[in-house]
């Protein structure tokens, strides 16, 4: 397999460190408008050769990463479009979805993005390991191929990342929540407390670990977020609206003395929390789920995220259609009883005929 990375930076150098050290027999080929980062990616070992535009290095790609601001993303996926093979999935790593999904509605385009940046930038800081264990949405659109998203999947999980099917809406809104607003949060919280700093004669104070941990990502890549907050402007904002009403009900408790409604608060987010982290954890038995399904574009993203929006992870997929083309056998692998059977109801759902087996 021949990859294309895009851009190599943090993401796209990691992209190719992980796919040389966990992807039998692959070759790398980069290219970066700074030809500096490029040779400098080369020379870290996460490249096998250096192309001097978009097309030399696409040419004979199985797979092509998009490695850039969210605000170049667009130009830069059709440019790779109109260069790769008839065979190549062509994804992109941005974090908000629904701009770079509008961009094009190419079969062979999936959008992605790898929960799994820094606050650290550029390829000295790239690692094999940077998506162990990381979410990697994608967004199969109706109209994607059914064997490219199979093959994205599968890169995406040989480089060590969980890959999950949401649509770019969904993924917009839930992305503001619990990515964009704590940025937004932690840039507020250093300027409050700069602002109070410049206002009081002991100078800055000195802080704790609680302000160093919240505020870990405060101004982190100007370059990179000021496009990602303009590009999902509205759902941050909209969580950003959400979090004043909630801050304002508990400073409403505070000067009200309301302990009871205090310690409720804070009980409650304490439970919040470890219910938010304890679905990251992926457990329980493995289970295959055998299903037909007629072999009609769309068909793939259909169970994909249908699957996706009720909270099952697909670990693994694959596609083997009929002799005839009429219909094709669809095998999912999922963790867990109770997701198996789960992911059973929804394929039911659908329509489907579909066998579980542990």
């Amino acid at each position: 397999m021949r990859i294309a990375v895009l851009g190599t930076g943090l993401i796209g150098g990691s992209v190719g460190l992980a796919a040389r050290e966990r992807v039998a027999g692959v070759e790398v080929s980069g290219y970066d408008p700074d030809p500096g980062a490029a040779r400098a990616a080369l020379e870290r070992g996460a490249l096998d050769a250096v192309a001097e535009s978009v097309a030399d290095t696409i040419a004979g790609a199985s797979a092509c990463f998009c490695c850039a601001p969210v605000g170049t993303l667009p130009e830069l996926v059709c440019e790779a479009l109109a260069g790769a093979p008839a065979d190549c999935v062509v994804t992109d790593v941005g974090s908000t979805k629904r701009a770079i999904a509008a961009a094009s509605n190419h079969e062979r385009f999936v959008p992605g993005h790898p929960v799994a940046g820094a606050e650290t930038a550029g390829i000295e800081h790239a690692r094999a390991d940077l998506f162990e264990g990381a979410t990697w949405y994608l967004t199969p659109r109706e109209h994607t191929s059914g064997l490219l998203y199979e093959r994205l999947h599968r890169l995406v999980a040989a480089l060590g990342a969980h890959p999950v099917a949401i649509d770019p809406d969904t993924h917009d809104r839930l992305l503001a929540a619990v990515s964009h607003l704590p940025h937004v949060i932690a840039n507020v919280l250093v300027a409050r407390v700069a602002g109070l700093a410049a206002e009081s004669e002991g100078g800055v104070p000195r802080v704790g670990p609680s302000f160093r941990d919240a505020t870990r990502v405060a101004g982190a890549n100007p370059a990179i977020w000021a496009d990602i907050y303009a590009s999902n402007a509205g759902a941050i904002a909209a969580e950003i609206d959400a979090a004043v009403d909630a801050l304002r009900e508990v400073s409403e408790s505070l000067r009200s003395g309301d302990a009871e409604a205090i310690t409720a608060w804070s009980d409650a987010a304490r439970a919040d929390r470890a219910r938010v982290l304890e679905a990251e954890l992926v457990g329980g038995p493995g289970h295959e789920l055998r299903l037909t399904v007629p072999n009609r574009p769309g068909i793939v993203a259909q169970v994909a995220l249908a699957l996706g929006r009720a909270g099952v992870n697909i670990v693994d997929l694959a596609l083997a259609p009929a002799a005839d083309m009429s219909s094709g056998a669809m095998t999912l692998w999922v963790v867990g009883d109770e997701t198996a059977e789960r992911a059973r109801e929804l394929i039911e759902e659908l329509g489907f005929p579909v066998e579980v087996h542990a």
